[in-house]
């Protein structure tokens, strides 16, 4: 039986492995939502930039918590965030489920919610919990967050916004974004090259299901760079 969730309730998980599906309504004008994670320390912070999982970097180096990618169900579409539980590291206390649109608003993203499987079994969710913007004008939300308690794991439904975006909420946890490389530069601000003779070689299409990593020039800070995000959406 699924637990349906209010915003602040929490509930056990005796799952050891679960999938956080974020799941909404697609339409003309909605926009593409990505899910992330965001593995935080004792102190409420990340402990490195390694442990922002979204659509640039789309697993964890512990190899515990991982994205597996968009869907196309008969409900809408879905991002989902698996994580094995008892393998992640004794420094993560708490892992934050998070949903970004790129500079689009979430009052124009229908019947938003989350839903937590047991990735081992087939059946209902364990718990769901629909999820409704205090403002509308929110760019990113914390949608819930896996977090221990004693020797298991619960979730916690909260459904918390962000009027900056991913960007600025993966900053309030501690992720260092270079804000040259956070937004790409306008198109007419790009000087055009010259024109080649030879013929042009067809760009390759991007790795299956998320976009090819921006190359860091070696000379460059080496500071975090967001990319610019979605769509990544692979119909099935």
């Amino acid at each position: 039986m699924t637990h349906a969730m209010l915003k602040g309730s929490n509930v056990p998980l005796e799952a050891t492995t679960v999938r956080a599906v974020l799941r909404w309504t697609a339409g003309q004008g909605v926009p593409d939502v990505d899910a992330s994670a965001l593995l935080l320390g004792p102190d409420g912070r990340v402990r490195s930039d390694e442990d922002f999982v979204f659509y640039n970097q789309p697993r964890h180096p512990s190899g515990k918590v991982w994205r597996l990618g968009k869907k196309r169900v008969a409900e809408g579409l879905t991002d989902t965030i698996q994580t094995d539980l008892p393998g992640v590291e004794p420094g993560v206390g708490r892992i934050l489920l998070v949903a970004s649109a790129d500079g689009v608003t979430f009052d124009q993203v229908p019947a938003l919610c989350i839903l937590l499987y047991d990735a081992a079994a087939d059946g209902e969710p364990l718990a769901s919990f629909e999820i409704k913007p205090e403002t509308g004008a929110e760019t990113a939300l914390i949608c819930g967050e896996l977090y221990r308690r004693g020797e298991g794991w619960k979730f916690r439904a909260l459904g918390e916004g962000y009027q900056d975006g991913l960007k600025g909420l993966a900053t309030d946890f501690g992720i260092s974004v270079d804000e040259s490389e956070a937004e790409p530069e306008p198109t007419a601000s790009r000087p055009l090259p010259p024109e080649q003779p030879t013929t042009a070689v067809p760009q390759q299409p991007p790795a299956y299901g998320y976009p090819q990593p921006v190359p860091v020039p070696v000379a460059a800070d080496l500071a975090f760079r967001l990319p610019p995000q979605g769509p990544q959406f692979i119909g099935r």
